[in-house]
């Protein structure tokens, strides 16, 4: 049976409790929780095909552009995650890109963290590492982490494409990114496991864009030697 994935969640009536009322999911609230989420992501799967596509026009340019990327929490995992499927791979066998995770630099996150505010912990790294036509990925599931708004500010500053994952719009990270895929649900983890389809569908457009034929990339040295 063949299933349109533009309908697979319309008409899907799903009842989730309130965090204002419950203060814990069972199993079934959760997967209800989650189903009802990726409603509201259905909705949004053009903008993370282009999001594919944008990062692969930047990664593969003339200029060899490069994709940052942060968040807080869980969020820092996930954007580690994100940059790893970059620099090794998602699915098929392609180049590495250049892809950094803010979060992962220990050694300068302390550093700033210990002589600057707190909102310029990814900030400052986005001015040292980001150039004019790069893009910056940020994950919050509130939408609302100072750090995170404050590196989109400064991204805009930098010329830096800045794209948003969030929480439920609006909200300020949303608000001053220059596009956003915003999650529908209250409960942080949804949003979390959300996002992480979502990364994985920006990975599959980018994929899809980078080896589409002719392939906008030659075959470098670590593919050679694999085969």
């Amino acid at each position: 049976m063949s299933v349109n994935p533009h309908s697979f969640f319309e008409n899907v009536a799903v009842e989730v409790p309130d965090p204002a009322t419950c203060t814990h999911l069972t199993g079934a609230d959760h997967v209800a929780s989650l189903s009802a989420a990726l409603g509201s992501l259905n909705g949004q799967l053009d903008v993370l095909d282009d999001w594919g596509r944008l990062l692969a026009g930047v990664l593969t340019g003339q200029s060899r552009g490069r994709l940052l990327a942060a968040g807080n929490g869980g969020s820092a995992a996930q954007a580690q995650h994100l940059t790893a499927e970059l620099v090794g791979r998602y699915r098929a066998d392609r180049p590495p890109f250049s892809a950094i995770c803010l979060t992962a630099e220990t050694s300068s996150l302390t550093a700033i963290a210990n002589d600057y505010p707190a909102d310029e912990l990814f900030a400052r790294q986005v001015e040292a590492h980001g150039r004019p036509g790069d893009v910056l990925i940020l994950l919050s599931t509130s939408g609302r982490s100072p750090n995170a708004v404050a590196a989109a500010r400064r991204a805009r500053e930098c010329g830096i494409t800045t794209l948003a994952m969030t929480g439920p719009a609006p909200n300020p990270l949303a608000a001053v990114a220059d596009d956003a895929v915003c999650i529908d649900s209250p409960w942080t983890a949804t949003v979390q496991e959300c996002h992480l389809v979502a990364l994985h569908l920006v990975c599959a457009a980018f994929d899809a864009a980078v080896l589409a034929e002719p392939s906008r990339v030659p075959t470098g040295p670590t593919l050679g030697a694999a085969r």
